[in-house]
């Protein structure tokens, strides 16, 4: 009996893919995979592993004989999962092997934007010194400031325990509410989205790309938050408008910023390049081998349960 046929698409770490390489014929070529190539030959595939180029509608039609397809990441805005239902494939994600290291990437443009790093590298790199006992050039403490929490899945958890380590208060908001005994566990308060964003001193992003998440973070929001405080995402850059980022940051509304993605990415306006107050990382919260590796492997394990036992694993359009 022959193998099921399986296509890697964008930049996978080999140490990833042993396991997929074990179980399937797997294809995996990225300098002749095109966006055209892939939609030419996607017809010869039963599962898809997805990574660089979108599954919209075309690229589903050509997937004849797909049967599933699994994003490289946690991410599936790229992916029309409605279609991809209608056509009978099922989609999925990889929410374990993403949780620390996007943590740790938050964690890290966290302290790099309260303590003002990018700032000060710069200062220093252009030979210059400044005297840090004035108020203008400092940054903030982070023990005893409440940290805000949007979007209090895996990541968001894993970045409230890394503050709570350094004295923060942890409050959060998302969709759904975290019963009684883990909000116990985690030592966090839900409030209401108005009082997060009036009340955190420093807001961190964990939420996905959706129709009532995209902007949310915009103008009317940036003047209701404190005009010491700091906003960070890690997540989506759709869920802040730029235009207004900018804006917030060069009037002064909020003190800072911390961003690995982009409203527009990977275009990022010249206006925010342009500031002192904002750290930028392009999209690397997973960029690390032990990362990508782990979400490889994760991508392989979904590829082979649905194929091979029938066992559809973080499935995102049920």
């Amino acid at each position: 009996m022959s193998k099921a046929k399986v296509l890697v698409t964008g930049i996978i770490p080999e140490e990833g893919l042993t396991d997929l390489r074990s179980a399937f014929d797997v294809t995996y070529d990225p300098e002749k995979e095109s966006r055209d190539w892939i939609l030419a030959n996607l017809s010869d595939f039963d599962g898809l592993l997805l990574m660089g180029t979108k599954a919209d509608r075309e690229l589903i039609d050509a997937g004849k004989n797909l049967k599933i397809i699994t994003t490289n990441g946690v991410g599936f805005d790229h992916v029309d999962i409605a279609y991809a239902k209608e056509k009978g494939i099922v989609v999925s994600n990889c929410p374990m092997g993403v949780r620390v290291p996007t943590a740790e990437m938050t964690f890290a443009l966290l302290l790099a934007t309260v303590r003002r790093l990018a700032f000060y590298d710069k200062v220093v790199r252009e030979g210059h010194w400044m005297d840090v006992s004035e108020k203008r050039y400092m940054g903030m403490s982070l023990q005893g400031n409440t940290l805000g929490i949007y979007g209090m899945g895996r990541i968001g958890s894993e970045v409230g325990r890394f503050c709570q380590a350094l004295g923060m208060k942890v409050i959060y908001n998302d969709v759904r509410r975290l019963d009684h005994d883990l909000e116990e566990q985690l030592d966090v308060t839900y409030v209401d989205f108005d009082t997060l964003v009036k009340t955190a001193d420093v807001i961190t992003l964990h939420a996905p790309a959706l129709p009532s998440t995209m902007g949310i973070f915009n103008g009317d929001v940036f003047a209701k938050m404190k005009s010491t405080a700091y906003i960070i995402n890690a997540a989506r850059g759709v869920l802040i408008k730029e235009a207004d980022l900018v804006t917030a940051l060069k009037t002064g509304e909020i003190a800072g910023a911390g961003l690995d993605v982009f409203e527009h990415e990977p275009t990022v306006s010249a206006e925010l390049r342009s500031l002192d107050n904002v750290i930028m990382s392009p999209h690397a919260g997973t960029g690390t081998l032990e990362a990508r590796t782990a979400i490889a492997q994760e991508a392989s394990n979904n590829l082979i349960s649905f194929i091979n036992e029938g066992k559809a694993v973080n499935q995102v359009n049920a």
